[in-house]
């Protein structure tokens, strides 16, 4: 089915366009634009733009997940626990909740001096940086629960954060600008990510005393007060980017119309759009990343009781790592502009799913840095390019009239039963091993493969159907 979006020119006028491609088939019909015009489009201003604010969305995201992890590991707290406190994630999961609120509801001065997308923006970066400095306050050998207070505050403003971006990326460009938006977003994100994990890791070991040996508050908390300002250039760049051109939308006559036209309406859109489609596409949402999820919370309590170092994790997993999945990032983001989303959506399944294997081989290495590189560079390679390919394949399937509650709802799936699953990660580990749990996520992707493979067939079907019309 061929993706219709209404897009908004000048004077606000809204004009429906037609893509050239349906957001889930195959091949797009129009020519292949060249090698040179596929790369200029990343020093566009909206393509910039995006850079800077996925840092602002990246940060966040270790400093209440993987680097938490670490500080709670180094704690004392055991691995059951640091799994279990993983369910803070599912904030993320539920976020297409109030996310009709973020694509309507104004903010009290904000909106009327910002903007709807730019008005939200600014307030969920103002609560995250709020937390943030709580939680450098919070010391978990003492008590717990005002450090998961924190960090759940943490997680709803970042979800909040993720739907007013969401939508403003997808209100920033056309359709086939979007792989490389989201090729730009997933590099800031990452450079963020470098920052609040290498970048954490870093500062907390040199705050250390030298003298004192084994786990310091002091250290975490100069580190986590650090990550707190640097969400200053989130909104910095907020502060000084254009909103978007106001979708025209009717105007609600009463409470009853506005609640259906904000809570009923986006997912009744997508329904009609996709028919058939829809159970289809929704599944594969939902399983995508499983892989990379289910592993993911466990890696920094494997990497403590492996016995490397906050220096050796810094360097090798939260510096060249990240690089290596710009790297698969931007690769990823041209091959979908230049062979088709859905290609590079099953090569990004395929790499994520077989990499975990590689950590399972890590596993029985012991301390050894080397191995640990070879490792990482591969996963995060693979990462990378899944990553490019599914934020596209999501973007391409949202209406720009409610992109922020269609694109949280995919966006929450895509999390909700990885996280879930993900907080059973530690318990498991306890009971059997290391390898066994990798060897297990691994398998986790396999069924990935085969739904990609049927929404590849069904949209590449349906797109012939609509031509023979």
């Amino acid at each position: 089915m061929f993706h219709c979006l209404s897009v908004t020119l000048s004077k606000g006028q809204v004009t429906p366009y037609y893509s050239c491609m349906s957001p889930t088939a195959s091949e797009p019909t129009a020519a292949r634009p060249s090698w040179s015009q596929t790369l200029r489009v990343y020093l566009e201003p909206p393509t910039l733009r995006m850079l800077l604010l996925g840092f602002s969305a990246g940060l966040p995201l270790l400093l209440v997940f993987g680097t938490l992890s670490f500080w709670l590991r180094e704690a004392g707290i055991d691995r059951s626990t640091i799994g279990y406190l993983s369910w803070i994630g599912l904030a993320y999961g539920f976020k297409w909740i109030w996310a009709p609120l973020v694509d309507r509801l104004p903010i009290l001065m904000l909106t009327r001096w910002l903007g709807r997308r730019r008005s939200w923006l600014l307030l969920s970066q103002s609560v995250i940086m709020a937390a943030l400095i709580g939680l450098a306050f919070t010391d978990p050998r003492l008590a717990l629960m005002p450090m998961v207070w924190c960090a759940l505050a943490v997680a709803v403003a970042s979800a909040t954060q993720d739907i007013a971006l969401d939508a403003y990326r997808i209100e920033s460009a056309d359709v086939q600008r979007q792989a490389a938006l989201a090729a730009a977003y997933q590099t800031g994100y990452r450079i963020a990510m470098i920052w609040a994990g290498a970048g954490v890791l870093w500062i907390a070991a040199r705050a250390e005393v030298a003298s004192v040996t084994g786990y310091q508050q002091a250290a975490w908390q100069t580190a986590y007060l650090v990550m707190a300002a640097s969400m200053l250039l989130g909104m910095v760049t907020v502060l000084f980017s254009p909103e978007p051109a106001a979708i025209v939308m009717p105007r609600a006559r009463n409470a009853a119309e506005w609640l259906k036209s904000a809570l009923v309406e986006p997912f009744a859109d997508f329904l009609k759009r996709y028919g058939r489609q829809a159970g289809l596409i929704l599944a594969l949402i939902a399983v995508y990343r499983i892989s990379d999820v289910v592993m993911g919370i466990m890696a920094n309590p494997f990497y403590v009781d492996m016995g490397f170092s906050k220096d050796e994790v810094a360097a090798v997993t939260k510096v060249f790592g990240v690089i290596m999945t710009l790297v698969g990032a931007f690769v990823g983001g041209l091959l979908a502009m230049r062979f088709g989303v859905m290609r590079v959506l099953m090569l990004g399944a395929v790499l994520s799913a077989a990499s975990n294997l590689l950590f399972a081989w890590l596993a029985t290495r012991g301390h050894d840095v080397t191995a640990l590189m070879l490792v990482i560079s591969a996963d995060n390679l693979a990462s990378g390019i899944a990553s490019a390919a599914f934020i596209a394949y999501l973007s391409g399937l949202t209406n720009v009239n409610y992109s922020a509650t269609q694109y949280a709802l995919f966006s929450s799936m895509m999390l909700l039963l990885p996280k879930f699953l993900a907080g059973y990660s530690g318990a498991f580990v306890d009971a059997y091993n290391y390898p066994t749990f990798f060897i297990g996520t691994a398998l986790l992707g396999v069924p990935v493969l085969w739904l990609v493979w049927l929404a590849s067939r069904q949209a590449t079907q349906t797109a012939i159907d609509t031509s023979m019309r």
